[in-house]
């Protein structure tokens, strides 16, 4: 056994024991006061071992993906090789999702109490609601919103008030859209990776890509949705800074992080992978169209009434009204990343140890980014998917919950995984881990 093959084990032996740690810690503070507020620390999820209809078929996606996908990825052309890579992913997070039945794991999901689709009926007047959503975070404002709706900008719930003006309300065509949306994520990912640094890194990538523990919670959080829309807005992107036409890439990219923000607070962070995708660009000028495309979202909500800057001052009141002034910041600050181990799995963890000791990456960074590098370049990529990550969870606005949350930062670390020799192991560590998590615990999402 090789020697990095050797420290790739190490480090997927030492994320299994945080998750262990987690668990253990989290079964005894749990157990002790019930501050977590999660059933099975550190994921929102219950012990409930079970099979469903969509058991064989997750079975046998995994064993097509393991077998096939590494040399699909090198033989097929470049655009069926993208199509087979959301299809596959489609066909995974389905059967995932399907292992919990239809209704309570796709219809169900998104419309329970906390959930978006309880609010939809509150937008018969959308100019309305959005001048009066601010009054209604607060737990003590009169008809509140739920956890979600609350914890998110409007744009998060007016997606699913839109789904249903156009005849696609419900649980079942919610679910779909987040799926079939969140799903795409891994196409970006890998159409980003190619353009930044280069195809082979990008092929290698894309069967964990499919095959990523993510799915289990892409099917089905809305959350899934919020990745795809991140991730497209980061590889338009870095199309536009690496000279395809950077006026309407650039500009459509705007437009995707001007919403990205209105659908989650948190991904204002996305910021952070947008700046290594300028600093990785040969050209500095799409910046100027992104700048226009951004402005039109806030522009539209703000003269709509809702303020993103006072909706997010009192969200951190009504953050700390419910579960989060209740959550221990000392428990959840190191057990988020044992949520982050369980969503990237194994491989992603061994993959970014490469990035980070990645020989010449910290010594001569700024001179061979300018070069042909494209290892180097990936490394910088999914780095600042990292750097995004770590900020969030030390910002304390994430206590818990981040196996959903943290899903548009986690998609930008699995192509770490193009560093590893072995793919095929690797992807079965991946599969079972999903496997695993979908049929032992019953999930929130």
């Amino acid at each position: 056994m090789n020697r990095d093959l050797l420290r790739d084990l190490y480090a997927a032996v030492c994320a299994a024991l945080l998750v262990l740690t987690a668990v253990l810690v989290g079964r005894a503070i749990q157990h002790r006061d019930g501050s977590l507020r999660v059933d099975w620390p550190p994921l929102l999820a219950s012990w409930d071992p079970h099979v469903g209809p969509g058991t064989p078929a997750a079975v046998a996606v995994a064993a097509v993906v393991v077998v096939y996908g590494p040399s699909l990825a090198v033989r097929l052309p470049w655009r069926p090789l993208l199509l087979a890579v959301w299809g596959a992913g489609m066909a995974w997070t389905w059967s995932l999702a399907l292992v919990d039945g239809w209704h309570r794991g796709v219809a169900e999901q998104l419309t329970t109490k906390n959930e978006y689709l309880r609010a939809v009926g509150r937008f018969h007047d959308i100019p309305a609601a959005l001048r009066g959503f601010t009054g209604h975070i607060l737990i003590g404002s009169p008809d509140n919103w739920g956890a979600h709706v609350a914890g998110h900008p409007p744009g998060a719930t007016l997606t699913f008030v839109l789904l249903d003006r156009v005849g696609l309300g419900g649980g079942g065509w919610a679910g779909t859209w987040c799926i079939t949306v969140g799903t795409t994520a891994a196409v970006a990912v890998l159409i980003a990776v190619r353009t930044l640094a280069d195809e082979s890194l990008a092929r290698r990538a894309a069967p964990f890509l499919v095959l990523a523990p993510a799915a289990v919670w892409v099917g089905t959080s809305a959350d899934g949705y919020f990745a795809a829309v991140a991730a497209w807005a980061v590889t338009l992107l870095a199309l536009a800074v690496r000279g395809f036409r950077p006026g309407p890439y650039g500009f459509c990219s705007g437009l995707l992080f001007g919403l990205t923000v209105y659908l989650s607070y948190g991904l204002t962070l996305m910021a952070v992978v947008a700046g290594a995708v300028l600093l990785l660009g040969s050209s500095r000028r799409p910046l100027l169209f992104a700048l226009a495309g951004f402005v039109v979202v806030p522009v539209l909500f703000t003269v709509s009434g809702f303020a993103w800057w006072e909706g997010y001052r009192v969200l951190v009141t009504r953050y700390y009204q419910g579960a989060g002034g209740v959550r221990p910041y000392g428990y959840w600050v190191w057990a988020n990343l044992a949520c982050t181990v369980l969503i990237v799995g194994p491989a992603t963890v061994a993959g970014v140890r490469r990035a980070v000791v990645r020989p010449g990456l910290w010594s001569h960074l700024r001179s061979r980014l300018r070069g042909d590098h494209g290892g180097l370049r990936l490394c910088l990529l999914v780095l600042s998917a990292l750097l995004a990550l770590l900020l969030a969870d030390l910002s304390g606005m994430s206590k818990a919950e981040t196996e959903r949350i943290w899903l548009p930062f986690a998609v930008w670390l699995l192509p770490a995984c193009a560093f590893l020799t072995g793919a095929r192991g690797w992807l079965v560590g991946q599969a079972v881990l999903a496997l695993l998590l979908n049929h032992l615990l019953l999930t929130g999402w």
